[in-house]
């Protein structure tokens, strides 16, 4: 039952989908906490970010398009985010709005646990906060072969300065032995849901492919490195990795692994 007490926690991202919000809702359930988590977007960053502040909703998860664009609006930059100047969850104590990042987390992570280790160059396409993130915990995890493909040279050329990497516009006749996607290419509903960001032939060069679109969970990248055998990280096991990070900053209650991969599970019976 939802009451006065029932604590809010939400989403703001470009295109909103139920994978949180299915996570969230289902640990808090499980763990029986009162809050309630909704997803949500805005074309009014600063007010969206106000209404949090005001009204106080407990935590927010930000997405594309708005990871830079909200570090004017908070109070404070935890070191996870201010390392990488980019934010994907906000925890509101007080009215005093703190941010983090928990995508580095995820990222560096999944690495680990799919046994991707420094083998040749890494290219990381994209050049917002989610490439960042990546990137930081590629360097962090021994990667010194490091590529930024974002066609952007305003954005892309200096984020891989910032990281010792090279830039280019498109990845041309380079075939790196990782391959991180850090674009909306592949996302449900967006322009370009059924593309590839790479050619086919960059990824049959790969040795391992890691993809952060999670909606939907099989997209067009991820298929076809698995139907030729490629290590993959899926974008659902970023996302619930992310989430579990956000959800012991909002309620204080670390879940176990195993609830955290039947929340996984859960969110994703539903886009």
């Amino acid at each position: 039952m939802i009451s006065k007490d029932t604590q809010l926690c939400l989403s703001l991202s470009g295109r909103p989908s139920n994978l949180g919000t299915r996570f969230h809702n289902f640990l808090y359930a499980e763990l029986g906490l009162d809050f309630v988590y909704k997803a949500f977007t805005t074309d009014d960053l600063p007010a969206a970010i106000g209404g949090i502040r005001a009204l106080g909703v407990r935590g927010a998860g930000i997405s594309m398009p708005y990871k830079e664009a909200v570090i004017p609006l908070v109070d404070e930059l935890e070191a996870s985010a201010a390392a990488i100047d980019s934010v994907n969850t906000i925890v509101n104590t007080g009215g005093r709005l703190v941010a983090h990042n928990t995508d580095y987390v995820a990222v560096a992570t999944l690495l680990a646990e799919h046994g991707i280790t420094p083998q040749g160059a890494a290219a990381v396409l994209g050049s917002g906060g989610m490439a960042k993130a990546s990137l930081a915990a590629l360097r962090d995890n021994g990667f010194d072969d490091l590529l930024v493909v974002a066609r952007n040279e305003a954005t892309g050329a200096p984020l891989a300065a910032q990281y010792g990497a090279r830039w280019l516009p498109v990845l041309g006749a380079e075939r790196p032995a990782l391959v991180l996607n850090a674009t909306p290419v592949g996302m449900a509903g967006g322009p370009a849901e059924h593309d590839l960001p790479v050619a086919r032939e960059v990824v049959e060069a790969a040795r391992a492919v890691f993809e952060v679109v999670a909606v939907p969970e099989d997209t067009s990248l991820v298929r076809l490195a698995r139907e030729l055998g490629r290590t993959v990280v899926t974008g659902t096991e970023v996302a619930a990795l992310q989430a579990a990070e956000q959800f012991a900053l909002y309620t204080g209650v670390r879940p176990t692994p195993d609830q955290v991969r039947r929340a996984g599970e859960f969110s994703r019976q539903e886009g």
